[in-house]
């Protein structure tokens, strides 16, 4: 049970994710349907949490002298995916948001997708399912090369 806890933990934590916690699950011998479950719940918990409130309180502490830098990187970099997606994408921006969160580059998970999301004011609902299915596709493509790269590592 620990193990389990620890891999929805880790695909919680913002820049890993479930990039980062499906290769752990994998790694720790978790059965990959159960390990595809346990991740994408963990990516997915903190989502309504900050499409609802983050940006509300990176503004809050973006000027604040202990944590102001870091409130003020975390909202420019929500803010530059933001106009990124919004630039490339025109009406189809939930499909360049669930692209985005969906292509396992570093930066682009659903904590960034959901607070560029939020920033640009989108849906709420449409926004929630755009990340989810994103974060489906990255854990296919993670699963298939994590997958992959144990496995010629067992070979080995």
């Amino acid at each position: 049970m620990q193990k389990y806890l620890w891999v929805i933990f880790i695909s919680m934590v913002p820049l890993i994710e479930l990039r980062g916690a499906l290769p752990v699950a994998i790694g720790l011998g978790i059965d990959l349907p159960v390990a595809f479950a346990i991740c994408i719940i963990g990516n997915m918990i903190p989502v309504p949490f900050i499409f609802l409130f983050a940006r509300k309180v990176l503004e809050w502490g973006k000027d604040k002298k202990i944590i102001g830098r870091f409130f003020t990187f975390c909202l420019e970099k929500g803010e530059k995916g933001g106009r990124k997606l919004e630039e490339k994408a025109g009406r189809g921006l939930y499909w360049a948001l669930l692209l985005f969160v969906g292509i396992p580059l570093p930066g682009t998970g659903a904590w960034t997708g959901t607070l560029a999301a939020s920033i640009l004011d989108m849906d709420f609902k449409k926004s929630v399912v755009a990340v989810l299915l994103g974060v489906l596709l990255a854990s296919i493509i993670v699963g298939i090369v994590s997958y992959g790269a144990f496995g010629i590592v067992k070979a080995i």
